[in-house]
C-alpha cells in the first residue's frame, strides 16, 4: 500500500511538471512553480525523509542555478530538472528492476536537452559527443542489467561475469569513471557551467544507485572474483582524475577530472558487493550517498562561481575542504563510511583480504594528492562578499555540507533500515 501509494504521488508530481511545462511557453514562471510544487509531493512520497530531504535541497538549488541562464526553452528546462528529482526520490521507493531502469532512463534523458543549453542558442555540437557517449552508456547497462537479472533465475556463470562487466562498463561510461571518461573533460569545458553543475551534481546519483541495487540482487558465487575489475577501475579513475586535475589550468577542466576522481571514490563501494557479507553493503551505501551528495553540492558551488566569476572566498575554501575530506565536513563522512566498508571486507576475507585494503589505502593517498588543486580552486574562485545569485547558491551548497557537524549516525539507520524494507540487504 505504501509503495502503491508514493508511486501514485510520483505520478501526480509529474502530470503537474508536464503542465507546468506547457504552460511555461507562455509563462516562463509556471515552470518553476510547477517544479517547487512537483519536488514537495516527490519528498511527501519519499520512503525516507533524510534521503529525500538531500534529493529535494539539491533539485532546488538546480531550479534556482537555472536563472542565472537565459535557456531558448523556456520554462522546459525547469521540468526536466524536476524530473530528475523526482526519479532519483523514487528509486529508493521501490523494489522493481523495470522501475530501478526507468529512473536511469528518466534521470539520464533530460540531461540530453539541459547539455545544449547555453545563452544565445543550442551548443549543438557539444550535444553530440555527450550524447553519443551516453546512449552507448545506457544500451550497456540495460543489456547488462537484463543479462543479470536472467542468471539470477538460470544461472550461468559466463553469463554472470558477461552481465556484470557490461554494467559497471556502462556504468562507468554514464558517469565518467576512468578509463571510460574522456567525454568529461571536453563537455565539461565546452558546455554552459549552469547545465554541466546539474549534470555533475542530480545525474550522478541514480546511477549508482540503480547499479548497487542490482549488483546486490544478483550477487554470487562469482561476485568476489569478479569485483576485482570494479576494484582496479576504480583504483585508474582515482588516479586519473586527480593528476589530471593537477595539470589542468582551466576551472571547468579542473572540475571535470575532479568528477572522474569522485566517482572512482564512490566505485569502490561496488567492490563491497559480496554475497556471504550483506552487513557491509549498508556502510558502502550510506558512504556512497554521502559522497555523491557533497559531490554534488561542490559542483553546483563551484560551476554557479565560474558562471558568477567568483563566489565569496570562505564558502569557496569549504567546499574545498569537503572534497578533501576534512572533519567534520560531508565528504570526509563519505570517504569514512566507504573506508570502514572496504576495512571490515577486508579484514573479514581471508584470502584476498589485502585487495580491500589496499583500495582503502588508495583512497587516502588520493585525497592527499586532491589537496593542491582543491586549495587552487577555491583561492582563484574566492572574492569579497556580493548579495547575489552565485553566493545565495553558494551559501546553500555549504549548508548541505555542513549538515554533517552533527554525526551522520542518523542517516546511517534511516538508510539502512530503507535498505531493508526494499530488500537492498537483508
Amino acid at each position: 500500500m505504501i509503495g502503491l501509494t508514493g508511486l501514485t504521488l510520483m505520478l501526480v508530481a509529474i502530470a503537474i511538471l508536464t503542465l507546468g511545462s506547457v504552460f511555461s511557453f507562455k509563462y516562463r514562471r509556471v515552470g518553476f512553480y510547477a517544479a517547487i510544487v512537483a519536488l514537495i509531493i516527490g519528498l511527501a512520497a519519499c520512503r525516507s525523509l533524510y534521503y529525500g530531504a538531500f534529493i529535494f535541497a539539491i533539485g532546488i538549488i538546480n531550479l534556482v542555478s537555472l536563472e542565472a541562464i537565459k535557456s531558448e526553452i523556456k520554462g522546459v528546462d525547469y521540468g526536466l530538472v524536476g524530473l530528475m528529482a523526482l526519479a532519483t526520490m523514487y528509486i529508493f521507493n521501490t523494489s522493481d528492476l523495470a522501475l530501478v531502469l526507468a529512473a536511469l532512463v528518466l534521470v539520464s534523458v533530460p540531461t540530453y536537452i539541459l547539455v545544449m543549453i547555453r545563452e544565445g542558442g543550442a551548443n549543438v555540437e557539444v550535444g553530440i559527443k555527450y550524447i553519443t557517449f551516453m546512449v552507448f552508456a545506457t544500451i550497456l547497462f540495460l543489456i547488462g542489467a537484463i543479462i543479470l537479472a536472467y542468471t539470477k533465475n538460470s544461472f550461468d556463470g559466463v553469463l554472470y561475469i558477461l552481465g556484470y562487466v557490461m554494467l559497471v562498463l556502462g556504468l562507468s561510461l554514464e558517469v565518467g569513471v576512468a578509463p571510460l571518461h574522456e567525454w568529461v573533460p571536453d563537455v565539461f569545458t565546452s558546455a554552459d557551467p549552469i547545465p554541466i553543475s546539474i549534470i555533475a551534481s542530480l545525474a550522478k546519483i541514480v546511477p549508482f544507485i540503480a547499479a548497487l541495487w542490482i549488483l546486490i540482487y544478483t550477487a554470487s558465487a562469482l561476485t568476489a572474483s569478479i569485483t576485482i575489475f570494479t576494484a582496479v577501475l576504480a583504483a585508474i579513475s582515482m588516479f586519473t582524475g586527480n593528476i589530471g586535475a593537477l595539470t589542468s589550468k582551466e576551472h571547468a577542466r579542473v572540475l571535470a577530472y575532479s568528477t572522474v576522481a569522485n566517482m572512482g571514490y564512490v566505485l569502490t563501494c561496488m567492490v563491497v558487493v559480496i554475497k556471504p557479507i550483506p552487513e557491509f553493503i549498508c556502510f558502502a551505501l550510506v558512504g556512497g550517498l554521502l559522497m555523491l551528495f557533497a559531490n554534488a553540492a561542490g559542483k553546483i558551488g563551484f560551476f554557479n562561481a565560474i558562471k558568477g566569476e567568483g563566489a565569496y572566498s570562505p564558502l569557496m575554501y569549504l567546499l574545498a575542504f569537503s572534497f578533501i575530506g576534512v572533519p567534520p565536513l560531508m565528504g570526509f563522512w563519505g570517504k569514512f563510511f566507504i573506508l570502514s566498508s572496504l576495512v571490515k571486507v577486508g579484514l573479514f576475507m581471508a584470502e584476498a583480504g589485502y585487495v580491500y585494503i589496499a583500495l582503502a589505502a588508495l583512497i587516502v593517498i588520493n585525497s592527499a594528492i586532491s589537496i593542491p588543486y582543491y586549495i587552487r580552486l577555491a583561492s582563484e574562485l574566492g572574492i569579497g562578499w556580493k548579495a547575489n545569485l552565485t553566493n545565495f547558491i553558494a551559501v546553500s551548497a555549504v549548508v548541505i555540507i555542513l549538515i554533517t557537524v552533527v554525526p551522520p549516525n542518523w542517516f546511517f539507520e534511516g538508510v539502512r533500515a530503507l535498505a531493508r524494507t526494499i530488500g537492498v540487504i537483508v
